[in-house]
């Protein structure tokens, strides 16, 4: 994991995984006190997915019982990264989830959203929204978040 300053008062922080460099991006940016984070996912720190979705013959997923591992790890990834910028959960003021099953997710959400934020009612705007695909084939969720950190 590493922090590059950016142009225009801006800090980039990655995850060092080959999707970095393969798409050109960077996990986070922070600007001010503010920092925005990029989609995050369940995968290991070279890139690797951590409890993929079993896959259909049309490559699409069959199962989405792997959900919760997946958001528990993404919600880990997350924090990573926050961490870079000397942030927690608790600086997050908004999060979005993108799903493949708003079903599942919603069965699991709560339980793993209170975990990842250890609380009973998490301190931030939040969006689950349905989606047809994701960046992978055997991803399942994808999570964005705003965080903001107290004035200097």
């Amino acid at each position: 994991m590493t922090n590059t300053a950016a142009m225009h008062g801006k800090e980039a922080a990655y995850h060092g995984v080959p999707a970095e460099d393969d798409y050109g991006y960077a996990q986070a940016i922070k600007i001010g006190n503010t920092i925005h984070v990029s989609g995050q996912l369940s995968h290991d720190d070279k890139g690797t997915m951590i409890a993929p979705a079993a896959l259909d013959e049309s490559g699409r997923p069959a199962d989405f019982s792997m959900m919760a591992e997946q958001m528990r790890v993404t919600y880990a990834n997350a924090a990573k990264i926050l961490a870079q910028f000397g942030a927690t959960l608790d600086h997050v003021v908004e999060e979005t989830l993108y799903v493949l099953d708003v079903d599942e997710a919603f069965a699991v959400a709560g339980k793993v959203r209170k975990e990842a934020y250890a609380k009973a009612r998490p301190q931030c705007a939040s969006n689950l929204i349905g989606v047809s695909r994701l960046a992978f084939p055997d991803q399942l969720i994808e999570i964005v978040f705003k965080a903001v950190l107290p004035p200097d």
